[in-house]
Formats: structure tokens, sequence, C-alpha cells
């Protein structure tokens, strides 16, 4: 009878570890995800805007699906 208890009392003291050990990974997992998806949301997604806005501007008094000469030479080189 005490050796049923205490084989219980083990398995369940086991499981309690490593279903701790299970939830700090994932913790662990979670905040590192979120981590890189603030610093993508935050800093590189507006440099990423800034700079696709100053092209879009640069470009703006180019007609569509002109070449300029540099453009034209690089995509004829071999």
């Amino acid at each position: 009878m005490i050796a049923t208890l205490l084989t219980l009392f083990a398995v369940g003291l086991l499981s309690i570890v490593a279903l701790g050990i299970i939830f700090s990974i994932v913790g662990a997992v979670f905040s590192l995800t979120l981590g890189v998806a603030s610093v993508l949301l935050f800093k590189v997604a507006p440099l990423v805007l800034i700079g696709w806005v100053v092209l879009k501007l640069i470009n703006r008094n180019r007609p569509a699906g002109q070449l300029s000469a540099a453009d034209r030479q690089w995509l004829e080189s071999d």
C-alpha cells in the first residue's frame, strides 16, 4: 500500500517537473517569436516603407516600361 502511494507520488512529481520544463521551453520560443516579430514590425518595416516611398518619388519622372541606357547595357551584356 505504501509502495503504491510512493510510486504514484513519484510519477506525479516527475510529470509536474516534465510539464514545467515543457511549458518553459514553449514560453521561451513564444517570447523569442514575439521579440523577432516586434523588431521586424517596428524597426525593419518603417525603413522598408521609407525606402519604397523614396524610390517611388525618384521614379515618378521616368515613364513606365522605359529603361535607362545603363540598365539596357547591363541587361544586354554577357
